[in-house]
């Protein structure tokens, strides 16, 4: 009977044994993350300088990729299908303007052309120019017919290219333009934007790692003889690296807020003047800044910062670190 009576007891206190190691592993977290706060928040003026610092390298590469998300959807709104300007010679009427339109038409490549004759094209010009009433005094219309010529849906660029080419040696166009040319060249200039500001973001963040891990070496000499005692007591490195990992947790989220703030402030300081510039051109278009995920976002990214930062400096030195 005695036997089987010892059994439950030694699981029980097999469990009692686990659950006090995890009871002393939390409260060792809960420890250090609110004691590594405090010793921050204890040095206002050093730790503000850090935030900074690593708030406007986060905030740089941040605040481009915003802009250029910024300018794609900008530039989405201006999305058309791509469309190829005629401007015929001077002296091709309209009938023969009409005719050449009809011609065109009926190619498997080109989807509509839209006659625009030389009257339509002086009055239009003389509305958006604000001139109506000098140009109604010219003797002769300068303008030629235009002929608005739209290919075919999915149609390659190369395949587009061939037909301006082609359209442009007729005899009756004196110029041929693809007016959506200068769309594609901002959308490639976006495109290796983007790469550029994803190299300098990746040397930034780099750097930021760095910047962290020397503070927190600073650290780890700071407290050199509080480490050398508790490792003569027992302590394990676990124990002596998690209290740095957490001042490297709050150095990044810091950084992290702070990056935001720069970013959110700079959208608010040009807030006016680009709905300024985009009422000119009558558009509704507005500033999109990061939101609240990618606010949530840029401080986990700190944060991941600071550990990273904070484990490469306490894997390196505190190991220098032992008792003699």
């Amino acid at each position: 009977m005695s036997r089987s009576r010892s059994r439950p007891e030694g699981a029980s206190l097999s469990r009692a044994r686990l659950a006090d190691q995890y009871q002393a592993w939390r409260h060792h977290h809960q420890l250090s993350a609110s004691d590594s706060l405090h010793k921050l928040l204890d040095r206002p003026l050093s730790s503000l300088m850090t935030w900074l610092v690593i708030g406007i390298a986060l905030a740089l590469p941040v605040g481009l990729t915003v802009a250029l998300d910024n300018a794609t959807s900008l530039s989405a709104r201006w999305d058309s299908p791509t469309q190829m300007s005629l401007f015929l010679d001077i002296g091709v009427g309209d009938a023969a303007a009409q005719a050449l339109a009809r011609g065109l038409e009926g190619r498997e490549d080109v989807a509509s052309v839209q006659l625009v004759t030389r009257e339509a094209a002086l009055a239009e010009f003389g509305e958006l120019s604000g001139f109506a009433t000098i140009l109604q005094n010219l003797d002769d219309n300068p303008l030629p017919n235009l002929l608005l010529v739209t290919p075919v849906e999915g149609l390659a660029q190369d395949a587009i290219e061939s037909l301006r080419a082609e359209l442009a040696a007729q005899e009756a166009v004196e110029e041929a333009v693809l007016d959506m040319a200068w769309l594609q060249r901002l959308n490639s200039l976006m495109a290796l934007a983007r790469r550029a500001v994803l190299a300098i973001g990746a040397l930034l963040l780099v750097g930021v790692v760095l910047i962290l891990g020397n503070t927190i070496r600073l650290a780890i000499e700071n407290r050199r003889e509080e480490i050398v005692i508790v490792k003569l007591v027992g302590g394990s490195d676990a124990f002596v690296r998690r209290p740095f990992l957490y001042t490297g947790l709050w150095y990044g989220v810091g950084g992290g807020l702070v990056a935001g703030l720069l970013v959110s402030a700079t959208l608010w300081y040009l807030e006016v003047p680009v709905g300024r510039l985009v009422a000119l051109y009558q558009s509704d278009f507005e500033l999109t800044g990061l939101g609240l995920m990618g606010m949530v976002n840029l401080l986990a990214l700190g944060g991941l910062l600071g550990l990273a930062g904070a484990w490469l400096a306490v894997g390196r030195h505190l190991s220098e670190i032992q008792p003699r």
